[in-house]
């Protein structure tokens, strides 16, 4: 009979690919919802598109940086 011992999963551990995988993907949406956000802004200062649209984008925008910057200092 073999005995291991101490065989515990990692906790909370992502791996390197997976992690690059997350970064690029919140880089692409937040780089589009950004700009999808200024050009709808300022699309409804000259009132051709209500500003409901822009402030969601520029919202998505904000929570992928923050997702991003969370990402990367792990």
């Amino acid at each position: 009979m073999i005995r291991v011992s101490n065989l515990e999963r990692r906790g909370s551990y992502t791996p390197r690919r997976r992690r690059e995988q997350r970064a690029y993907t919140l880089t692409v949406v937040g780089g589009v919802a950004g700009l999808i956000g200024v050009v709808g802004f300022v699309l409804a200062i000259f009132g051709v598109v209500g500003i409901g649209l822009p402030l969601l984008a520029l919202f998505v925008a904000a929570v992928c940086a923050f997702l991003f910057r969370r990402t990367i200092s792990s």
